[in-house]
């Protein structure tokens, strides 16, 4: 139902990564995959997940989805360390553990480098052919009819910086994350509780808003969104006042809503 209200295309969804195996993180699994089989989804669905993950499956093949007519491929997380688990021409994804009740993931979302914008008025100007623009593109120099050398800092803009998510949900403070999440440009991290409950979150496998903060502010991410709160609490107001005291670049999540990571360009040196 979110995913309708957020207007995304089941059609574009063909990899699902799962943090870990409680209910409120795969029980919303059942109803995707039906409604993918009743749209006549073809194309296999990669879904990322503790080996378990297996199980339950198996029990919605034999219980829900008897004539399924895709392929359902999982990708077993297993190991304790930091691992590129998928790869496209654009982004990266790492898996990194997490200190839950259970086997837990995080997910480093990585951009790949941007190929270098070179400057359209320059190629209308010098008349470049494709294969000097693929030279451009890849941060060479070129010579032109006229036998000049063209410096490619003056050919084309500073590139963008590839952005960088992580997704951390379910999971105690957890210090030796921090190298992962160094110098990320958003930091997701649960806040169930707030401080005065800390040990009931290190009893529950869960962090307050100030040690999500905490956290942001060792890795030096650039934001941080905070969620999963407790219902025992009932305005967010504190949790964000909690976490600013230690990381004023936070914000609360909402359901439904957008964040976008700002483009930013490289910054070139004069000679």
């Amino acid at each position: 139902m979110q995913l309708r209200k957020s207007k995304i295309k089941f059609g574009r969804i063909n990899n699902i990564f799962i943090s870990h195996l409680h209910g409120d993180h795969v029980f919303g699994l059942f109803g995707l995959l039906s409604t993918f089989n009743l749209l006549g989804r073809k194309n296999p669905l990669h879904i990322y997940a503790h080996p378990d993950m297996e199980n339950i499956l198996v029990f919605f093949r034999e219980h829900f989805a008897e004539d399924l007519f895709f392929k359902i491929e999982l990708h077993p997380l297993v190991k304790r360390e930091v691992k590129i688990i998928y790869e496209d021409r654009v982004v990266w994804v790492y898996a990194f553990p997490l200190k839950h009740r259970v086997p837990a993931f995080g997910f480093l979302f990585k951009e790949k480098f941007r190929p270098l914008n070179i400057r359209k008025d320059l190629v209308e100007k010098y008349q470049f052919s494709i294969k000097q623009i693929q030279a451009v593109k890849a941060g060479e120099d070129i010579t032109n009819d006229s036998g000049d050398l063209l410096r490619n800092e003056l050919l084309t803009e500073p590139p963008y910086y590839p952005r960088s998510f992580a997704y951390c949900s379910d999971t105690s403070y957890y210090e030796k994350n921090v190298e992962i999440l160094r110098n990320i440009d958003l930091l997701y991290h649960e806040a169930t509780f707030l401080d005065p409950d800390k040990d009931l979150a290190k009893l529950t496998g869960h962090s307050t808003a100030l040690q999500a903060a905490k956290l942001a502010a060792k890795a030096g991410v650039r934001e941080l969104i905070i969620g999963h709160f407790s219902n025992r609490y009932k305005q967010t107001s504190a949790f964000l006042r909690e976490a600013c005291a230690i990381f004023p670049a936070t914000k609360i999540a909402e359901e439904l809503k957008t964040y976008t990571i700002e483009l930013r360009r490289e910054k070139r040196i004069s000679h």
